[in-house]
């Protein structure tokens, strides 16, 4: 069998200050940069096949600037797209790489991001080297949690507070798997750690008097796990099936933070801790060489929701006269009226690779965990992770029960379009990817 090769490398993306901010419900403009953003990248290659993983430090990589870089990739170095995942990790404290509710696009940091992931993964395939690979996974039970919770009164609620008497049980599950496919050279020297949990984000609070840029716990993991080895590589922590998960425990009080940024170095601490306990774990003869390397990418139809022309004529009633962009109520109006002149129809993608015993879905939004779940159950691999907002996104996909029960991530927006049937006609298709492969 070919000796497996590996490479990494880095790209800043961090945007200047000014830029408009994506995460909140309210418009924000950066005034500060607390840390750097890159896309971070790793090459494997076995043979004549070469996978590549880029995962950028922003809320989502549209769908256009992922088609543009990997097309430009392809040409440079002859990888074709479906060896090519890219993904974001979803910090809410970066660029508007995508508008949402009331903030608007950057549309020239959109454009110009997509050299920048090229070059990332060019720059980490001219630096392969002999390598070996090892995967396990850590446990993060106590940093992962359900936001949607049953009420009192029968509804179902996103953040229904800390301690609330009205307060039932979560709405559903968790996932608390910490996934790690761990890179070395044969000196037993670390090249890459590529981590996938299924956390939303963590974040600094979106108040307009602290706006400033940051990569979120997903980049302090990275330091964190760094200062566990004593030793420099390229840390990753990618997002899983997060859409119904936050790091809020409504059981308990809330968490008293020194500072804002308390809770993300806390986090990124927990489970940076949790990855090199599970990295030490490892026998050295979990680590091979000797590893096949494969990928799918299927795309599947998307029918999006739509509103009713009843809701249509509502939401345009609504934005007659001044502009209202605080209001909630008049910014999903808002939102009905763009989505109308939107297609409802198109083809996204589902996307499956294969580094030896571990299988990888690539799914096209924030899932809600259940159906990342349901991957892992039914995948045919001793090990899978979930990469969430691969690709691409159309944002919250929720399971047919959370769409009967209602609540922030099932109402209809540009960021909530998902119908009933979607999660399982991805779980069925990524499965099948899988066991292709396998």
């Amino acid at each position: 069998m070919p000796e497996l090769l590996a490479g990494t490398a880095s790209v800043d993306i961090t945007p200047n200050l000014g830029c408009h901010m994506v995460g909140y419900f309210n418009d924000r403009l950066a005034t500060g940069i607390h840390d750097p953003l890159f896309a971070r990248a790793i090459a494997l290659r076995a043979g004549d096949t070469t996978l590549g993983f880029v995962i950028c430090d922003v809320i989502d990589v549209p769908a256009d600037v992922v088609d543009a870089a990997k097309a430009r990739i392809q040409q440079l170095t002859g990888v074709p797209p479906q060896n090519v995942l890219i993904s974001a990790t979803h910090t809410h404290t970066g660029p508007s790489i995508v508008g949402a509710l009331g903030t608007p696009k950057e549309e020239k940091y959109a454009q110009d991001t997509i050299p920048r992931i090229v070059d990332a993964f060019t720059m980490a395939l001219g630096r392969l080297q002999p390598a070996q690979v090892a995967f396990t996974a850590g446990d993060c039970t106590g940093e992962v949690h359900n936001r949607r919770w049953h009420m009192k009164d029968g509804s179902v609620r996103m953040n229904p507070g800390y301690q609330n008497p009205d307060s039932v049980r979560p709405a559903g599950p968790t996932d608390p798997q910490l996934g790690l496919m761990i890179v070395r050279t044969p000196q037993r020297q670390p090249i890459a750690v590529f981590a996938n949990l299924a956390l939303h984000y963590v974040g600094a609070g979106g108040s307009k008097e602290h706006c400033w840029i940051s990569a979120d716990y997903f980049g302090a993991f990275g330091k964190a796990l760094q200062r566990c080895a004593g030793a420099e590589f390229t840390a990753i922590l990618s997002n899983g099936c997060q859409g119904d998960i936050n790091n809020c425990d409504f059981t308990r009080p809330a968490r008293t933070s020194p500072h804002p940024y308390a809770q993300i170095e806390r986090v990124a601490n927990v489970v940076a801790s949790e990855a090199w306990k599970a990295w030490n774990l490892l026998r050295e003869e979990d680590f091979r060489s000797d590893v096949t390397l494969d990928a799918r990418l299927e795309r599947v139809r998307f029918k999006a929701r739509t509103a009713t022309p009843e809701e249509l004529g509502k939401a345009r009633e609504r934005l007659k006269g001044e502009a209202k962009p605080a209001d909630l109520e008049w910014a999903y109006a808002r939102e009905l009226v763009l989505l109308s002149e939107l297609p409802t129809e198109w083809d996204v993608p589902v996307h499956t690779m294969r580094v030896g015993d571990l299988g990888i879905a690539g799914l096209f939004g924030e899932a809600f965990c259940e159906i990342g779940l349901d991957i892992k159950a039914r995948s045919p691999y001793p090990q899978t992770m979930v990469v969430g907002l691969a690709n691409g996104s159309i944002g919250y996909v929720a399971t047919d029960k959370a769409l009967d029960e209602g609540s922030y991530e099932t109402r209809l927006c540009r960021h909530v379009r998902a119908p009933k049937g979607t999660g399982k006609l991805w779980a069925d298709t990524a499965v099948g990817l899988l066991g292709q492969m396998k």
